[in-house]
């Protein structure tokens, strides 16, 4: 915007007192701004998105962790059935869920804390 103002200062452009050219840009001017207003209504609800996304997944790495830890599972005794075969995968597998979860939890925090910089609205 400061080059576009650099341009006109330095070049003087003579505009006609033709009142259409002025409704024009008023015209032009309004659909910018709509332009922006979408833009940035796109960018608030792709965050509210990213951000919903990481707590469902921080929730569901949470529970999963909480599952294999709390309950664990005698390979013999298991039944057959969805919950005992998510229980007998978890606790094959749970020395590394509180990895995920720490990665889901420090990027919902990051994504939380820089929200209404001005540097990262900008991108």
């Amino acid at each position: 915007m400061k080059d576009i103002d650099k341009i006109l200062r330095e070049n003087r452009p003579v505009v006609k007192d033709d009142p259409t050219f002025i409704l024009e840009t008023k015209h032009r001017m309004e659909a910018v701004e709509g332009i922006k207003a979408e833009v940035e209504r796109q960018r608030s609800h792709g965050r509210v998105a990213l951000i919903v996304a990481l707590a469902i997944g921080l929730a569901a790495g949470v529970l999963a962790t909480a599952i294999a830890f709390l309950w664990p599972v005698d390979v013999q005794s298991v039944e057959e059935g969805l919950w005992h075969s998510i229980r007998l995968f978890l606790e094959g597998w749970k020395q590394y869920l509180i990895y995920p979860v720490a990665v889901l939890a420090v990027a919902l925090s990051l994504v939380v804390s820089t929200g209404n910089r001005p540097a990262f609205n900008n991108r």
